[in-house]
C-alpha cells in the first residue's frame, strides 16, 4: 500500500519498521503532512469499501483533476463520485484506492494553504 502511495502520489517513505506491524511514515512533497500506515495486529481491518466517503477521506490537491483520476485509476483506483464543480467553484472528484479508501483529489477555486 505505501508503494502506491509513493509512485501514485509523491509520497516518500520517512521511516519504516517490520514485524508485526509494518509500519510505514509516508511525507507528502512539502514535508509538512504525514499519513501513518500500518497494521496492528489487536485490531481488525476496516473495510473501507463499505464506508461512505464523506465519512472519512484523505483529500489531496491537484491542479487537474481529470487528468490525476484518469492516471489513479489506471493505476488501480476506482472512482466513487463522478468528477463535479461544487457552487463555490472547486473542482473535486472522489476515488478509492486499491484497498478502498477513500482519496478526495481537490483544485480549490481558492487555495486554503
Amino acid at each position: 500500500m505505501a508503494e502506491w502511495y509513493v509512485k501514485q502520489l509523491g509520497f516518500t517513505i520517512a521511516r519504516s519498521g517490520g514485524e508485526p506491524s509494518h509500519a510505514r511514515f509516508l511525507a507528502d512533497s512539502t514535508g509538512s503532512v504525514m499519513l501513518e500506515l500500518y497494521r496492528n495486529p489487536a485490531a481488525s481491518v476496516p473495510d473501507y469499501w463499505k464506508a461512505d466517503p464523506l465519512l472519512m477521506h484523505v483529500a489531496y490537491g491537484s491542479e487537474n483533476p481529470a487528468a490525476d483520476q484518469d492516471r489513479l485509476v489506471e493505476a488501480g483506483a476506482v472512482v466513487a463520485d463522478e468528477l463535479m464543480t461544487t457552487p463555490s467553484g472547486d473542482t473535486i472528484v472522489m476515488l478509492r484506492d486499491p484497498w478502498g479508501v477513500p482519496i478526495q483529489l481537490v483544485k480549490r477555486a481558492r487555495p486554503m494553504l
